[in-house]
């Protein structure tokens, strides 16, 4: 779970303002058990926080495509499906007044980012505006959950039939899901 967090680049954060369901893609950082991401002091995200600060934030790892036929030969749709990893969390979404914590953040996400380095500290000078002109948001977590769909559940026949049109197939993604399978198994 730790780990998809860690290395995906970006998840979904959705929130709720009355019965209008909102839902934003961001870059985000996973920091001291909490989500923390960046944007501006104005805009829709913080206008609806600042009424209703509960949220929902999803993180999914796409894997492998699997058509009916890689697992069956009844000819019927129903076993076509998608692997995939994906982390939900439930919590509240909170802004970070500290200076020390801001920095933190934007040091941990330039680290995920661009971690050959190749940037001044955050600490330089050269950022105070920038470090007061956004917000950072930290999503408190209440509640995390981690669902994984690699056909972890199916029969050994229904399983190894998988593999063996991955592999045919042979895409680069058809080998990391492979890889994964065979880790769960």
């Amino acid at each position: 779970m730790k780990n998809l967090l860690n290395n995906s680049a970006y998840g979904t954060l959705a929130l709720s303002d009355k019965d209008t369901p909102y839902a934003v893609a961001i870059n985000f950082v996973y920091l001291h058990e909490a989500i923390y991401f960046h944007c501006s002091k104005k805009g829709k995200k913080i206008d609806i926080i600042k009424k209703n600060n509960n949220c929902f934030f999803s993180v999914v790892k796409d894997y492998a495509l699997i058509p009916s036929y890689f697992s069956s030969k009844s000819g019927l749709a129903c076993p076509a499906t998608h692997f995939f990893e994906s982390v939900h969390i439930e919590g509240k979404a909170k802004i970070v007044t500290s200076k020390d914590e801001k920095i933190e953040m934007f040091t941990a996400l330039m680290q995920k980012l661009q971690s050959e380095g190749g940037y001044k500290s955050f600490e330089d000078s050269e950022y105070k505006n920038s470090l007061d002109s956004v917000l950072v948001i930290k999503v408190e977590i209440d509640e995390i959950k981690h669902k994984v769909k690699l056909g972890q559940k199916l029969s050994q026949e229904r399983f190894d039939m998988i593999i063996d049109h991955l592999k045919k197939r042979g895409t680069y993604i058809d080998k990391e899901t492979i890889e994964k399978m065979r880790g769960l198994r």
